[in-house]
């Protein structure tokens, strides 16, 4: 649909004048087409996908890195449960980092991420990433002391050169997995102020729900505006050519779920994955097994 492929096109941020404002969280107040004519096309895409995926395992050369990063109730997890829909999970691997343990804050902030990375032939989701690291903690740069760097001991010393570096690093991390064969997208699920307190209530309204709801999140709530801003920030300093951040609408999930479904395909599709060849000796041995094989059920 040329209509969803150009709202896509205008999701891709890749240059270096990126505002947040620019891009909204209501898809409905862009686009007038129906849900229904958008879902035309998501059972293809699922199948697609599914071929694709199969192969990418297959072929076992390549991987694909999908970071989620938003704002609590975004739908993270609700992106990755309908992404998997028709995928086999053996290929497909979900990490979410919350809060790092003391064993992950001996190394550097990189480590727990990289531990996660994808194994060729595979599929990995990163509900929240290594991009935590220029947004909470910017957010609250007590946390940044945690890490017990050696020059940044006191918090007059997390300044903007500091910010600068890890940007810095972040593009160099993406770009030496990229050159390894690990293609990478990264998807900032864009929910409204008001849409976040909806969802929030419904979380308190909804018995089955009550286990989603934190106090933490309605204290983090309260710095709404520095988030937006850190969130501008990181998505304007880091998204390169080879690795651009897609800002997606996140107030209308449906229509959320199928733009990132073709955001994946697109992906996969550009990685061309192929099928491993047979050579003549072993396609040989196929037809032979394959006349053993029907003696056999004749038999």
């Amino acid at each position: 649909m040329k209509a969803l492929n150009k709202l896509i096109k205008s999701t891709c941020v890749n240059q270096d004048t990126f505002k947040l404002a620019d891009h909204p969280a209501h898809l409905k107040d862009v686009y007038k087409q129906t849900l229904q004519e958008y879902s035309k096309v998501a059972d293809d895409d699922l199948e697609h996908i599914s071929k694709w995926q199969n192969k990418l395992y297959a072929e076992d050369r390549q991987s694909l890195l999908i970071i989620l990063q938003g704002m609590d109730s975004s739908g993270k997890d609700g992106t990755i449960k309908y992404l998997m829909k028709g995928w086999n999970p053996q290929g497909v691997m979900v990490s979410s980092f919350k809060h790092p343990s003391l064993q992950e804050l001996e190394h550097d902030y990189f480590w727990r991420h990289t531990l996660k990375l994808p194994e060729h032939g595979q599929i990995a989701i990163f509900n929240r990433s290594h991009y935590e690291n220029v947004l909470i903690s910017k957010v609250h740069p007590s946390l940044v002391l945690s890490e017990r760097l050696k020059e940044y001991n006191t918090l007059s010393k997390i300044d903007k050169s500091f910010w600068n570096f890890r940007y810095h690093q972040i593009k160099q991390f993406e770009k030496s997995q990229i050159e390894a064969g690990t293609q990478i997208l990264k998807i900032f699920l864009h929910i409204s102020k008001d849409e976040q307190a909806k969802r929030f209530i419904d979380r308190i309204n909804s018995a089955d729900k009550h286990w989603k709801f934190s106090s933490v999140d309605i204290e983090e709530r309260g710095f709404w505006n520095e988030y937006q801003l850190a969130y501008e920030m990181a998505i304007r300093k880091t998204s390169t050519h080879i690795a651009p951040w897609n800002v997606i609408p996140a107030d209308d999930k449906a229509y959320t779920h199928l733009m990132i479904q073709r955001i994946v395909l697109d992906k996969l599709v550009e990685m061309n994955p192929i099928l491993p060849p047979k050579t003549s000796k072993e396609r040989s041995y196929m037809q032979q097994a394959k006349l053993r094989l029907q003696n056999e059920m004749r038999g």
